[in-house]
């Protein structure tokens, strides 16, 4: 009920179509009413021998046309409605989630499976459409049903009214004991299911792996485990529906038994007429009707709701990456980077950063280097805000990079990955992704500079050739000449090349670096390299060992102190 309440009051913008809705519902119930009303009747009068038989049938059938057709208009409108109130609301519900995905820091995603989330935001948002357009207005049609028929019978004849009530406890009470167990097997099912999406996901992104390591068959056994399990949540609830279900029924016959016994009774001592009882028990199979569906209703929304909480979980959570308050906006730089007095750590035991201290001039070329590990990505992160220090600061022009919006902080950032991640489109929606408004002949300049206009001309359809998911048809040395292009063409202040050139042969790194030298002269970079040949001209080179900053100068100054710096170099020369 929690969460059929909050996705309600969340849907208030569409209330005047679930109003108009529950409207049309309350009158395709109440129309429903008048079938066993009008048995009654013809019952009534068939037993009376009435002489104008014929004329009240007559009254009496077409009136139950007209309300037979206003049930029929009224559940027809009703589900329209809820439905378009409900998809509406889905609609709403996948943005939020996605644009809540969308602003999450990186630490949220190392520790999520892609699958997982593509799965909340397709699928458990569309939980919320069963819970709004199924299984609430089930729910308020059976309380009109019950409390309707339940007057009814009251009024037809209140001792065998009462009489029907003697088995509602025992109904109650199982539905009570199921929705106590299905609950959390909902929950279970809704995770293994995401645990599953998530599994999938990774194969299929895996896949050369997987067949290069054959590991297709370990890989089909985590699935079939999964898809059991899966499969076993679903059999465990059906357990109980299937349990409760045709006790529900045998009891709701109970109670149908001692109202046609103690109405005989009734009938034979005179109190009561034949009409009374055939309206009555055809009353009563609509009135224990709302009870044994209830049933049903409580597995649907247990598992509609075990859904809709795992998106509430995501909209819920407070990313560690979050905006002021009262943020400014971040003009176009000059460039100056000052790291102060920087901590960072991705877990508590393991220190990336420590205490660093570092001021990078504008407009100049600042190269990182060391081994593996020891935080020059790190860095790269940190300007970007992708990550927060756990002490110190990140200032750009003197500005606190955490007082200022992310999305103007990143205006002025472009950054080449040694990862390079293409989306499904063309070639040239590709280099075009970070400025739209770039006109063909900025982005053909681009990709001149980065020396991938010959080979893009030399595809089938040019600039329009589709690279397919990821840019799988291109090479890697393809591809990073396009995210090299993508970050010229953006023109940012500040350039962050992480690895930019490592998928490409040396000619054809030289000829970039080229470019990449000249594009560097009128902007800040900060160059992550292995291959410290190509960082040779930096104004500055950092080296890091694992805490922080071991030696700082250029590369003749380095090379000529000795240290960490110079034995990198001659190991990077053999």
């Amino acid at each position: 009920m929690e969460t059929a309440i909050r996705i309600f009051k969340e849907a208030r913008k569409y209330w005047i179509f679930l109003i108009a809705g529950l409207l049309s519902l309350i009158i395709s119930t109440a129309a429903g009413f008048y079938m066993p009303w009008a048995l009654r009747e013809l019952t009534g009068l068939a037993t009376e021998g009435s002489a104008d038989f014929g004329k009240e049938a007559l009254r009496i059938g077409l009136f139950l046309l007209f309300t037979t057709a206003l049930q029929a208009a009224g559940s027809s409108a009703s589900g329209y409605l809820n439905h378009y109130a409900a998809l509406n609301y889905v609609a709403d519900l996948r943005t939020r989630l996605y644009s809540k995905l969308q602003h999450m820091s990186l630490k949220y995603f190392h520790k999520s499976r892609t699958g997982d989330l593509t799965g909340r935001v397709v699928s458990d948002s569309l939980d919320a459409e069963v819970l709004l357009a199924h299984v609430i207005p089930d729910f308020a049609s059976n309380i009109l049903t019950f409390i309707g028929v339940g007057a009814l019978l009251f009024t037809i004849n209140w001792r065998l009214a009462f009489m029907s009530l003697i088995t509602i406890p025992i109904l109650v009470w199982i539905t009570i004991w199921q929705s106590k167990h299905v609950s959390p097997v909902w929950k279970e099912n809704s995770k293994v299911r995401g645990e599953l999406a998530g599994t999938v996901q990774d194969n299929l992104s895996g896949i050369k792996e997987i067949q290069i390591f054959n590991q297709q068959k370990q890989e089909e056994l985590k699935v079939t485990d999964l898809s059991k399990r899966h499969s076993m949540a679903y059999l465990r609830a059906s357990f109980f529906f299937e349990t409760t279900y045709p006790l529900l029924a045998f009891v709701t016959a109970l109670g149908t038994v001692l109202v046609i016994v103690y109405g005989g009774h009734l009938v034979s001592v005179g109190s009561v007429s034949i009409a009374d009882i055939v309206g009555f028990v055809m009353y009563l199979s609509m009135f224990y009707g709302p009870v044994k569906s209830f049933s049903g209703l409580v597995e649907r929304a247990g598992e509609a709701s075990a859904g809709c909480r795992r998106v509430f979980e995501v909209i819920d959570e407070i990313s560690d990456v979050k905006e002021a308050e009262h943020v400014t906006v971040l003009p176009r730089v000059r460039g100056e980077i000052q790291l102060q007095n920087l901590s960072f750590s991705y877990n508590e035991e393991i220190p990336v950063l420590e205490n660093v201290n570092l001021t990078i001039k504008a407009g100049h070329t600042v190269a990182l280097v060391g081994t593996t590990g020891v935080g020059k990505s790190t860095i790269a992160n940190l300007v970007n805000r992708f990550y927060d220090p756990q002490k110190g600061a990140v200032l750009v022009d003197g500005v606190d990079i955490r007082e200022v919006s992310l999305e103007s902080l990143r205006d002025n950032i472009s950054m080449v990955l040694q990862d390079t991640f293409l989306f499904h489109g063309t070639v040239y929606e590709n280099i075009a992704y970070g400025w739209k408004e770039a006109t063909r002949e900025q982005v053909i300049a681009a990709a001149e500079a980065a020396n991938a206009h010959t080979f893009i001309e030399a595809l089938e359809q040019g600039y329009e050739t589709q690279i397919g998911e990821r840019g799988i048809r291109l090479s890697g040395g393809q591809k990073q000449r396009l995210s090299i292009a993508r970050a010229i063409l953006r023109n940012s202040p500040i350039l962050i090349l992480d690895e930019a050139t490592s998928a490409l042969d040396a000619k054809t790194e030289a000829e970039i670096q080229e470019a990449l030298d000249e594009v560097s002269k009128e902007r800040t970079t900060l160059v992550i390299a292995h291959r410290l040949s190509t960082i040779r001209h930096a104004d500055q080179i950092v080296v890091l060992d694992g805490t922080g900053i071991a030696q700082t100068g250029t590369h003749d100054e380095l090379i000529a102190q000795g240290g960490p710096y110079a034995k990198l170099y001659e190991v990077s020369k053999n």
